[in-house]
């Protein structure tokens, strides 16, 4: 979408940067802002400004802290330090945590292997986990299961076979969520792949 107005078209290019917005969208969404009054501009600015300088990595799990060093998975005393969950990215962990269903601590790997783009394990935060495990096995509070929530698409699995092979050499239980058939699914609508997941990771009744 070309407007011919440099600085709306400077605003859609740089809207369409964005995650899941295309050019399409990006127009729609600089227009918004266009016809939105002044404040709402200087509101929105604002708090990308603030996203950028206040927001860091936890230096522990390399989530997203504001007020600590470490963020508040890390700190939370009444959380278990044997069972470790890896994901790729920090906005995972807040779906975990909606599930309610996991009460241990966290490692984000900021990404997944993707060989055809680039993206080998020195630009994940594989490196540190394997330290985070270690240092753990020589202290009172020994990791025991490492739990793998990744993506189930390619770049998931590859980095899954990656981790669970060095993670087997080291002696430690790894799992990984299971994949299948949502609850109130119905079969005829699944696809073949979530389909087979389902039948791998079948459980005894």
């Amino acid at each position: 979408m070309v407007s011919n107005l440099p600085s709306l078209d400077k605003l859609i290019h740089e809207l369409s940067k964005l995650p899941g917005i295309g050019n399409k969208t990006a127009g729609r969404l600089a227009y918004h802002i266009l016809k939105s009054p002044e404040h709402f501009a200087h509101e929105l600015s604002e708090a990308v400004e603030q996203v950028k300088r206040n927001v860091r990595e936890c230096s522990h799990c390399y989530s997203y802290t504001e007020t600590e060093e470490q963020c508040m998975y890390c700190t939370d005393p009444k959380r278990s330090n044997d069972v470790l969950c890896v994901v790729e990215d920090p906005s995972d962990i807040s779906r975990i945590e909606s599930s309610g269903a996991f009460r241990g601590r966290y490692h984000v790997l900021h990404g997944a292997l993707s060989p055809l783009d680039g993206v080998t394990p020195q630009d994940l935060k594989i490196d540190p986990l394997i330290q985070k495990i270690r240092e753990s096995q020589t202290g009172d509070e020994c990791i025991t299961e490492v739990i793998l929530a990744l993506d189930a698409d390619l770049e998931g699995d590859t980095t899954v076979l990656y981790l669970a092979k060095i993670l087997g050499e080291m002696g430690v239980n790894t799992t990984r969520i299971a994949h299948g058939v949502p609850i109130g699914g119905d079969i005829d609508y699944i696809d073949f792949r979530t389909l087979g997941r389902a039948i791998e990771n079948r459980v005894q009744l």
